[in-house]
């Protein structure tokens, strides 16, 4: 547009209609220009609140440990801090009568040196014979040990009849795969290293050589995916099969980016995640899935044969599966997704008054989450009760106010955003209202898919489909450990162990007993 500047001379000249037209034009250009300062100030706000303010959520340790960098000893240090007693640092647990016994004996190495003064010296400081033995002085220390690496060569018997050819040999050890010096303590130790501690394979690879052991970065990756695409994977089949069986999960994805997939560089992959209710008696599985795309034939295939009701944020393929089978399938909304927009207005510029209408709709879902958590500890049937008769009208209350002030907000602000959710995600977020037994939101599939999102940039395998189809796997087995409350590494190790007994020559039976939820599965897995 050229720039035009009229002399007073010519204004005044100027036809009135001429006039009042351009102080509309220019009002309407005011008004505009306005506007779109508004909204780029709201969005400097909310990603500098993203990036730099505080977070309403707990901070977990991995997320620590990234934010801290190389400086988390001087931010970590205390000088207050009471130096720990060995009973602090793995205290004895007190368990009920007929529970598994998890002493500090099981869970911390003990050994006791004696400390001697040899008995030419007793007898020179005190006399030959008069001296006696007093109660030992009794000092606990705690030492580490860095990781140590045993090399065990196996002797295999070989035997011969004398009077012919016949030959026998004794049995040899499980390998993991042949001509290899893998083992499941190893493998095991690199995956938990990997997918629990998110170390990544390059500071493993440094971390062995300081111990003299020079296995490459490629050798491990190399590991991993043998191990996921020979054992680890049926086992998460056999998991997949008793997922779908759940009448409730959890479902959320998050994008990936994989450097060979066939497609040109910055494509964008995506890796959902499945999980089951936090609830006792109920399995405890979390599972991982990776994908090329978003679309909706990939939740489709992996929820295949599952009839129940899927809780998740406000993504348009779920809706369209329930659309398919509105009997068998249904969805249910995050409120914890409505509330985040208008949170993440409220905390970018405090500045607003408190009477601002997004404060007013946090204050309001609040008051939802509030008087529901009340209802926690109440039967089925008395939850249900008290959801139609004490939550229903907050409900109603909330949608009706938002629909009455939807005009009045700019619907490209992240309030009008928020109200726009709110609208269209209504039929979903009631739904946990006619079931008891639903949560308000979708938390445990985003903490479920937290540690892949943390870990990104410390990934080393994620370079090709394989990898990217091994880290999936891993890191359901990583997730499933901890919904179970497993000791990752001896799970881990376990799996490797027990796993080859059962999967060779095209048989993939899995046993009852391999699952953290059998009566038969090892207690000493357990914390």
């Amino acid at each position: 547009m050229n720039e035009v500047n009229l002399t007073e001379k010519e204004l005044l000249e100027m036809p009135k209609e001429d006039l009042v037209g351009m102080v509309l034009g220019m009002q309407s250009s005011f008004n505009e220009m306005k506007r779109t300062i508004d909204l780029l100030s709201e969005k400097v706000n909310i990603m500098n609140q993203r990036s730099y303010g505080r977070k309403s959520e707990v901070v977990s340790p991995l997320q620590l440990e990234l934010e801290l960098g190389l400086n988390e000893a001087e931010a970590l240090a205390d000088p207050e801090e009471k130096e720990p007693t060995l009973e602090e640092v793995a205290p004895r647990k007190k368990r009920p009568v007929g529970k598994r016994k998890d002493d500090l004996e099981k869970i911390t190495e003990h050994k006791t040196i004696p400390v001697e003064i040899p008995e030419e010296e007793l007898n020179s400081r005190f006399g030959e014979g008069n001296w006696k033995r007093l109660p030992d002085q009794i000092i606990t220390k705690l030492e580490h040990i860095p990781a140590s690496f045993v090399a065990v060569t196996y002797k295999i018997g070989v035997y011969a009849a004398k009077d012919n050819q016949t030959i026998i040999r004794a049995d040899k050890p499980s390998e993991l795969w042949q001509n290899s010096i893998a083992t499941p303590s190893l493998v095991a130790s690199i995956m938990f290293s990997k997918y629990i501690n998110a170390v990544p394979l390059y500071r493993q690879e440094q971390a062995y050589a300081d111990n003299n052991v020079n296995i490459s970065r490629a050798t491990m990756a190399n590991w991993m995916i043998a191990a996921s695409e020979k054992y680890l994977k049926y086992y998460c089949e056999a998991m997949h099969k008793k997922l779908i069986e759940q009448k409730y999960l959890h479902a959320d994805e998050t994008r990936v980016e994989v450097s060979k997939d066939g497609r040109k560089t910055g494509a964008q992959s995506y890796m959902w995640v499945y999980r089951s209710r936090k609830k006792e008696g109920v399995p405890q599985i979390v599972l991982y899935d990776y994908q090329k795309t978003r679309s909706t034939e990939h939740p489709e295939n992996f929820l295949k044969g599952f009839k129940g009701t899927l809780s998740t944020d406000g993504y348009e393929v779920y809706h369209r599966l329930e659309r398919k089978d509105p009997v068998c399938f249904k969805v249910c909304g995050c409120w914890v997704h409505a509330k985040r927009k208008f949170t993440e207005v409220v905390k970018a510029d405090d500045s607003k008054p408190k009477y601002a209408l997004a404060n007013k709709a946090v204050k309001m879902i609040s008051k939802i989450f509030y008087e529901n958590k009340k209802l926690d500890d109440l039967t089925a049937e008395e939850r249900l009760e008290g959801r139609q008769k004490k939550i229903k009208p907050l409900v109603d209350e909330y949608f009706a106010w938002v629909k009455k002030n939807q005009r009045y907000v700019d619907p490209e602000s992240q309030t009008g955003k928020g109200f726009t959710y709110s609208v269209n995600q209504e039929q979903y977020l009631r739904v946990f209202l006619e079931d008891p037994e639903l949560s308000m939101d979708n938390n445990l599939a985003e903490q479920a898919i937290r540690p892949f999102t943390l870990g990104r940039k410390n990934w080393v395998m994620i370079d090709t489909i394989k990898g990217a189809e091994a880290s999936a796997v891993l890191y359901s087995l990583a997730e499933t450990s901890r919904a179970n409350g497993l000791r990752s590494y001896e799970y881990f190790r376990y799996l490797l162990t027990e796993l080859p007994k059962y999967i060779h020559d095209f048989e993939t039976e899995i046993p009852e007993s391999l699952f953290p939820w059998s009566e038969d599965f090892p207690k000493e897995l357990f914390r």
